[in-house]
């Protein structure tokens, strides 16, 4: 049974994580976007499109490199081009921004983890309406080359390939985890080695990603 939102919109979150211990991220997804209907991907669950306005998928502590052993990744790739396809708006967040670029001919490569808050050059694209440049960052893999029709809206020192956009479908990735609060640091320190640097959570505002992302679903459902 879907859910809608008060506009109608009828949203699903799509849980990739395969480590029940670090499943709080998706969790942390899911509650920025609490009217979606979560779908577990990697347990065979699979989002209806014929009644899907709007999907967003997780980050996971999966490699997109790992297809061979773990089947759904491929399920995944050909899902995100049925979503360009059909022109469902979708936002892919990490391991999504991953998956998604590599589903359309890009690269993933290991290179190495990063887990603080970091400044990025953000584009202006209407996902980053007001939007601060510091954001959360964890991830030991990164877009190296993006996929077919992507162009880069966000880069930050590590990785140039932060952020994608679909020049024709409205499609939207990012590396970094918006859904990524204080709260979970000592989770993220104990899982990832996370550092406090010269930022704080006092200067993220990257939950802006979710709420922008829900407007543009509803503009395109009005």
């Amino acid at each position: 049974m879907s859910t809608s939102t008060a506009d109608s919109s009828t949203l699903y979150v799509v849980r990739n994580e395969v480590d029940p211990d670090c499943e709080y991220h998706c969790d942390a997804v899911a509650a920025r976007v609490p009217d979606a209907v979560e779908v577990d991907f990697v347990g065979g669950e699979r989002p209806p499109l014929e009644d899907a306005d709007g999907v967003v998928l997780t980050g996971s502590t999966a490699a997109v490199y790992e297809a061979d052993s773990r089947p759904w990744i491929a399920d995944q790739e050909a899902l995100v081009r049925e979503l360009v396809k059909r022109e469902i708006p979708t936002l892919g967040v990490c391991f999504g921004h991953q998956v998604a670029n590599a589903a359309l001919g890009g690269t993933v490569e290991e290179v190495g983890t990063t887990a603080t808050l970091v400044e990025t050059d953000l584009a202006d694209d209407p996902l980053f309406e007001d939007v601060d440049p510091v954001v959360p960052a964890v991830h030991g893999d990164a877009v190296t080359e993006p996929g077919e029709g992507m162009a880069v809206i966000a880069a930050a020192d590590h990785a140039p390939v932060f952020g994608t956009r679909h020049r024709s479908a409205p499609l939207w990735t990012v590396q970094f985890h918006p859904e990524i609060t204080a709260a979970v640091r000592d989770r993220l320190a104990a899982d990832f080695g996370w550092e406090s640097r010269q930022f704080s959570f006092a200067d993220v505002s990257a939950e802006r990603v979710f709420e922008n992302f829900e407007r543009l679903v509803a503009e395109r459902t009005a």
